[in-house]
Formats: C-alpha cells, sequence, structure tokens
C-alpha cells in the first residue's frame, strides 16, 4: 500500500491507497504538534502500517529539484538547506519525511513538488529582472493542485487538455493562480518563494520591496520575515486569519474585515484579467482549494462584472493532491 502524507504547519492530511490507486483509508488533524507527530500517525494507522511499501511526501519547495525523487539522506540534506524559502512548509514536509523515515524502516520515501508543474515556465515567465549573476527565478507553487484540477476540467468537459486555454485559482491559506495554455504552463502568480502573487491569509502577496527593505532596516531580517509570512494579508487588514470568520464579520458590518474580503478579491480578478490576456482568451476558469470550492459568494465576487468571462466554463473543483501524488510515484520503487 502507498501512504501519502501532506504535512503543514497547522495540520496534517494523509491518505492510504492500494496498488490499483483505491482510497483505503485517510485522516486530518487540524492542529500540529510536531512532538505529537509519531503517535498521530503510528496510532491512525494501526494494523495496515504493516501493509505500507512506499511512502510520498508533498513537498512544496523544491529548489533544484523538478521530478519525483527517492529522498536519501543528501536529497533532505539539500532540502533542509532551503526551507527558509518556504517556512509555513518546508520544515513541516521535512519533519514528515523524518518521522516516516523512522516508522517505516527501507521502505523508500518519495518527494513529489509542488514546483515540479512550473519546472518548464517560459523564460519570459521565470526571469527577474535582476542583475545576471543573481541567480533567482521564478519557482511556482501549489503546482500539484494546479496540474490536478485543470487535467480534471478537461476530463469533465470531454476536452483535450492540450487544446485547452485554463486558469486555475487555487484559494485557501495559501492561494496562487496559473494560466495553462496547450497543456503548458505559460506563467504563475507564485515565484522565487510562495511570498508573491495575491494577498492571502497572512501573506501580503506582490508588495512593494521599498516596504521590504524599510521592514529589514527597522525590524532586521529575521522580524521582517515573520510579519511577512505571519501577520500580513488578510489578517493584517482585519485582524482575522480565518476565512469563514472574515466573511462572517463582513456580512454583520464589519468594515475592516469587508476591506480585507475586498481586496482578496480585487487581486484575484487583477490576475485573471492579465492571465486572459496572456492565453488570448480562457476556455475554463477553474476554482479550488478550501477558500475556491467553499462558499460560493467567493467565487461569485470574484467573477461579478468580468465581462470577458461570458464565453468561458466556470467551474469549482476538489483538489487531490494526494491521489495526484500516488499517482506519480506508484512506479518509483
Amino acid at each position: 500500500m502507498i501512504l501519502i502524507l501532506n504535512c503543514g504547519s497547522q495540520s496534517i492530511k494523509w491518505k492510504v491507497y492500494n496498488e490499483k490507486l483505491k482510497l483505503v483509508k485517510q485522516g486530518k488533524r487540524e492542529v500540529f504538534i510536531t512532538e505529537e507527530f509519531e503517535n498521530i500517525l503510528s496510532d491512525e494507522l494501526g494494523k495496515i502500517a504493516e501493509d505500507i511499501t512506499l511512502v510520498g511526501h508533498r513537498v512544496v519547495h523544491g529548489g533544484e529539484f523538478t521530478k519525483p525523487i527517492k529522498i536519501t539522506a543528501e536529497v533532505l540534506e539539500d532540502l533542509e538547506k532551503i526551507s527558509h524559502l518556504a517556512p509555513l512548509h518546508n520544515p513541516y514536509n521535512i519533519l514528515g519525511v523524518k518521522t516516516a523515515q523512522k516508522i517505516f524502516i527501507n521502505i523508500p520515501n518519495i518527494a513529489v513538488f509542488d514546483t515540479e508543474f512550473f519546472s518548464n515556465l517560459p523564460e519570459i515567465a521565470y526571469t527577474y529582472a535582476l542583475p545576471e549573476k543573481f541567480k533567482f527565478k521564478r519557482y511556482g507553487f501549489h503546482g500539484t493542485s494546479h496540474e490536478y484540477v485543470a487535467k480534471k476540467s478537461a476530463e469533465m468537459l470531454k476536452k483535450p487538455f492540450n487544446k485547452l486555454k485554463i486558469i486555475t485559482c487555487h484559494l485557501g491559506g495559501g492561494s496562487s493562480i496559473t494560466a495553462i495554455k496547450n497543456g503548458k504552463v505559460i506563467d504563475t502568480s507564485m515565484g522565487f518563494t510562495p511570498q508573491e502573487g495575491l494577498v492571502m491569509m497572512t501573506r501580503p502577496g506582490n508588495i512593494d520591496a521599498g516596504i521590504v527593505l524599510e521592514f529589514a532596516k527597522e525590524f532586521g531580517a529575521e522580524e521582517a520575515g515573520k510579519i511577512l509570512n505571519k501577520e500580513s494579508g488578510m489578517k493584517g487588514i482585519c485582524g482575522e486569519s480565518e476565512f469563514l470568520k472574515i466573511l462572517e464579520k463582513a456580512k454583520s458590518g464589519d468594515k475592516k474585515a469587508k476591506l480585507a474580503f475586498d481586496i482578496f478579491v480585487y487581486s484575484i480578478q487583477k490576475y485573471i484579467g492579465a492571465y486572459f490576456a496572456i492565453l488570448g482568451g480562457c476556455d475554463i476558469l477553474v476554482f479550488t482549494g478550501s477558500i475556491g470550492v467553499g462558499n460560493p459568494k467567493t467565487r461569485n465576487s470574484v467573477c461579478k462584472g468580468l465581462d470577458i468571462l461570458k464565453k468561458t466554463k466556470i467551474i469549482a473543483i476538489e483538489s487531490n493532491e494526494e491521489l495526484a501524488i500516488a499517482e506519480k510515484i506508484i512506479k518509483i520503487k
């Protein structure tokens, strides 16, 4: 059987599939307490732990890794070196790997990267306008989710994936948008780190680099990073970091909550407009992620007034990153 681990800063999700990729068991814990992770996993899996022959891991930032890879000590060391580039994700992804290696001794652990789907971005999209000696580039994130729902949308409409123009919106605690043309990604909103792009729950998205410099001068790099990763975005505007609570407050007349929601929607609309332009139209607009497939108010608000979408099929699809990861690694032993 195949165990897939999707570990984050505030939750752990896991699914077990048989050799035919049929779901056998799944679970989720909302609050992630690192000291209890090993016990949680052992207790939840129970007797089927003995039947696990392969473990797959979602890893958000893959750096220069572009394909699923067996996790050796060297690979793990390389991933730890770039953990600071995705501080809300990679440290917990790596913790999941180390825990699985302790429980499932001598069983292959495979990393599948959020960045993989974007590894062939066009040069015009991945290049930053910086001196050439600085090797920064756009990596993109949520790739497993974007790829899964894009292909699923084509399948639902019974149209060939490689002949469609698709915009996928992964909206959750972290949010990103991707433009796909004829089966290939041509642009995505997140960049060198998951900081860039849309306004998110606790991250500001696109921000004047001068503000970052001012933060670094006043508070130091570490504190600046904390502000940008954990205290900004919608939380920075209205003080709330749970989307449903923001909707409730906005509905009850809270002006700051309404402003946070409106800014979030506005940032999505701007990207949809931009990607519609570079794609030369859009056949399918897909919403996914906990917010994207949740309360329809968000989707309706995003699409309201966007007359360019008149001929676009708009779909909400629940992503299944764990199944997508299992599909990628099943042949790797």
